[in-house]
């Protein structure tokens, strides 16, 4: 493939500890998966954080966190994540809120910036995502991070060294201030080629239709995108034949 193609970006604003965004990413990917044109799309995500003040506290279940954030009872946070967890069945996830850690996701958005230099940043999104809402790891843990890495291909030494300084840290302030500009109030947020945007884990034929009418609209301003070019032995005019 010609390496100089370009491709559609589209960008999405998540949180870590956000229970729709993971429910949107799959919504998201439904929709991606049915459009044939995929290859010519590039997704970046970029980093929000929902409790920026968050302390980690591994002692503390998400049910009372929830509860102390929302100011509301114990039982009526139960109930509320009762009905994510129902609402993440649907798409095929099975979150387990029992052993969710509420831990702030500062250190976990660094991650997915390491990542993104790899080109593993989808991998690290879902890789946090299932950490965090279905095996109940403690993502602001740098060991833990580490760990994670390993299993999806980062360096376990760099992934170390990154963590333990404050490497990428302006990159989550820039996304974080960026989505101001752009207009994020709330998380998942996808900007497709900086024109359309969706909030919230939309339906995937709702995704399906803004990502067509989006790609439709920037492949009359990319025309050489419409080819997709397999790279073998040719001549050229200089009379090279390789």
């Amino acid at each position: 493939m010609n390496s100089t193609t370009p491709h559609m970006i589209i960008e999405i604003w998540s949180d870590v500890m956000c229970p729709f965004c993971y429910i949107g990413k799959r919504k998201f990917e439904t929709a991606l998966s049915q459009f044939n044109q995929r290859a010519n799309i590039d997704v970046v995500w970029k980093s929000f954080q929902l409790a920026p003040d968050l302390k980690t506290n591994p002692d503390k279940n998400i049910h009372q966190f929830l509860a102390e954030h929302k100011g509301m009872t114990l039982e009526q946070a139960k109930g509320m994540n009762d009905q994510m967890t129902q609402a993440a069945k649907q798409v095929g996830l099975h979150y387990d809120f029992d052993k969710a850690i509420p831990a702030n996701s500062f250190n976990a958005h660094r991650f997915s910036h390491l990542a993104k230099q790899h080109g593993l940043q989808n991998d690290a999104e879902e890789r946090l995502f299932k950490a965090y809402f279905i095996e109940g790891k403690n993502i602001d843990d740098i060991s833990t991070l580490v760990q994670l890495g390993l299993e999806i291909g980062l360096d376990a030494s760099e992934t170390k060294t990154v963590l333990e300084s404050d490497q990428y840290a302006n990159d989550v302030y820039h996304d974080i201030n960026e989505a101001q500009h752009v207009g994020v109030r709330g998380v998942p947020f996808f900007v497709l080629d900086r024109k359309y945007a969706i909030s919230g884990a939309q339906n995937s034929e709702t995704f399906l239709q803004a990502i067509d009418t989006s790609y439709t609209e920037w492949l009359q301003k990319n025309p050489s995108a419409a080819l997709e070019i397999t790279n073998g032995a040719t001549c050229k005019t200089d009379g090279k034949c390789d």
